[in-house]
């Protein structure tokens, strides 16, 4: 990774990649969607209703993945003053932000004919609310600390703290009681949704996933452009 932490090498390889991340990614998600609707039968007590999982259960897992990676860029700027990573950072908060927004408004929607209520202060709805909050501090953070400092360490340890909220979403169905439903799929263990589902819905993450990379190598590189411009305009006020 440290042979990328030159802007200019990271640009050589993020220019090519973001068309063919964004128009792939937009191709998975049309052909998820539209497999997972059409060819999955209505479930047996949540009717119709329960297809919005092909939405809903990428965008949390992208909201949870979105806060990891900001994690990671923290400790990357904090230990090894990664010259990229508050970029990435600052480029993963916004889209992350948005994907724990899109998962909070269709779990309402999935939620309202399913337990007849838009909301309830369940243990996983609300941390996953937390996490939405920790999105936004952080933005507010980045954009008021970066007027001072581009590599500024305070938003870093705050990106680095947050991280305690992932287990706390993962976990919450064990934990307490709760009405959200419990894990259905698992990479070490048995899987309990139906193939029919399953399959739909992993290539629907994936395609969600090169659209969230795709937004993220964008906003990295307007972010790289921004402060190369900013350097420019400094070095001819000195003159």
């Amino acid at each position: 990774m440290h042979a990328y932490a030159n802007p200019t090498r990271f640009l050589s390889l993020a220019r090519p990649l973001t068309p063919w991340l964004l128009f792939g990614g937009m191709a998975l998600v049309l052909v998820a969607c539209a497999w997972g609707i059409l060819s999955t039968p209505p479930e047996r007590l949540q009717g119709e209703s329960v297809k919005i999982i092909f939405v809903h259960v990428p965008m949390a897992w992208l909201g949870m993945a979105g806060w990891t990676g900001i994690a990671i860029a923290s400790i990357s700027e904090l230990i090894w003053r990664h010259p990229l990573a508050s970029h990435a950072a600052r480029a993963i908060a916004v889209p992350g932000a948005l994907f724990a927004l899109l998962c909070l408004v269709t779990g309402a929607i999935w939620g309202r004919p399913a337990w007849g209520t838009w909301w309830v202060w369940d243990g996983r709805l609300t941390s996953m609310l937390v996490l939405f909050f920790l999105y936004l501090a952080y933005i507010v953070l980045a954009n008021e600390t970066s007027k001072t400092s581009g590599q500024s360490r305070i938003a870093a340890i705050f990106g680095v703290v947050g991280i305690v909220n992932l287990p706390i979403i993962r976990f919450s169905v064990e934990w307490w009681e709760t009405q959200h439903q419990g894990t259905s799929i698992s990479i070490t263990g048995k899987s309990t949704i139906d193939a029919l589902y399953l399959w739909p819905l992993l290539v629907s993450a994936i395609g969600f996933s090169l659209l969230f990379a795709a937004i993220v190598l964008m906003r990295m590189r307007a972010s790289l452009a921004e402060t190369k411009v900013e350097g420019r305009l400094k070095r001819m006020a000195a003159e």
